[in-house]
């Protein structure tokens, strides 16, 4: 009880602690300091005496980082310490260097995409504001639905900034993963259709889509499915150019739905495809692309999240395939 007191205070650098103790065993201790931010992330070594796989596998369950079975000896023991902190010392250093790039792909995607909309919005309302007696009905309608179409932009911009916060920051939270695999989707093939067909037709394409889907079930609410859909039909049609063929594939499989959406646009390079995160944009100084960069990051998320595969293989220049296996 006391060392639990200590750690929540101090937030020490390592705990070592063994699996018998009065109060408080070692498994309640790791399991309490898991569910607590300041203290989840802390390497945590159990010790004991019981060398079984059994009580090994259940601290490993709880969250401990190592094990160790007495009895051992000093360099053992160094050996694990130095060990378990060197590697705490990596994803720490790895966390910084992701936040340092988030810093500075925000410094540029946020700024774009929040001010290009609005400087449309603002523009059109200035002018139906002050020339709206000299306005054709045409021309107010016209204006009205630019308007519409900026405020749609920034609103979904809006949109995706938070729920990319909202999937990566319970993506570790098994609790949360459970309640979204309880959830189910059907008839996957009439809303995939829906879908692309809507995007398709608002960029004046349907004739470059090719559909080939059956019907099948995933173990993912409508919500997030529809979501997941919705960025890669976009994504392949923003990325290819009119009269290049934008595919979607959908097939039941044994518990898990087959999934593929392929273009024949520009493609990405290994390096981009390695580089796919939050707010990331590829060559924004010579391609103008709308969007946050944040569309395959989502997709993939809320596909990890659900137990799902995803595979990304392209090349420049010759288009990009993105794969998934969702549970059923």
């Amino acid at each position: 009880m006391e060392g639990a007191e200590i750690a929540s205070r101090d937030l020490p650098d390592l705990i070592i602690c063994d699996v018998h103790m009065g109060r408080m065993d070692g498994y309640t201790l790791l399991e309490q300091l898991r569910k607590q931010p300041s203290t989840a992330a802390i390497p945590f070594i159990l010790m004991t005496g019981m060398g079984d796989e059994g009580s090994m596998r259940k601290g490993m369950n709880l969250g401990a980082d190592d094990y160790l079975a007495k009895p051992f000896t000093a360099p053992q023991l160094f050996s694990t310490i130095e060990a378990r902190l060197k590697k705490s010392q990596v994803v720490r250093e790895n966390a910084e260097k992701k936040l340092a790039q988030l810093r500075a792909n925000l410094s540029l995607a946020l700024p774009h995409e929040m001010i290009t909309p609005l400087n449309g919005i603002f523009g059109l309302a200035q002018v139906l504001a002050n020339d709206a007696e000299s306005l054709s009905v045409d021309e107010v309608a016209e204006f009205g639905t630019n308007i519409l179409h900026s405020a749609e932009r920034l609103h979904r911009t809006v949109q995706n900034f938070l729920l990319f916060g909202q999937l990566e920051m319970h993506s570790a939270d098994p609790v949360y993963l459970a309640s979204l695999r309880e959830k189910s989707t059907t008839q996957l093939n009439a809303l995939i259709e829906s879908r692309a067909r809507h995007f398709a037709e608002r960029c004046e394409r349907v004739a470059d889509l090719r559909l080939e889907l059956t019907d099948g079930t995933v173990a993912m609410g409508q919500d997030l499915f529809t979501k997941l859909m919705d960025e890669l039909i976009d994504n392949a049609l923003k990325f290819s150019s009119p009269g290049q063929a934008v595919s979607v594939v959908g097939a039941q499989g044994k518990g898990e739905y087959l999934l593929t959406v392929s273009d024949a646009g520009v493609g990405m390079s290994p390096d981009q495809i390695a580089d796919i995160g939050a707010y990331s944009q590829f060559e924004r100084g010579t391609r103008e692309q709308q969007g946050s960069g944040l569309g395959l990051a989502i997709a993939r998320r809320i596909v990890e999240n659900h137990a799902g595969q995803f595979d990304i293989k392209s090349l420049p220049g010759q288009g990009t395939t993105v794969s998934m296996r969702l549970p059923s």
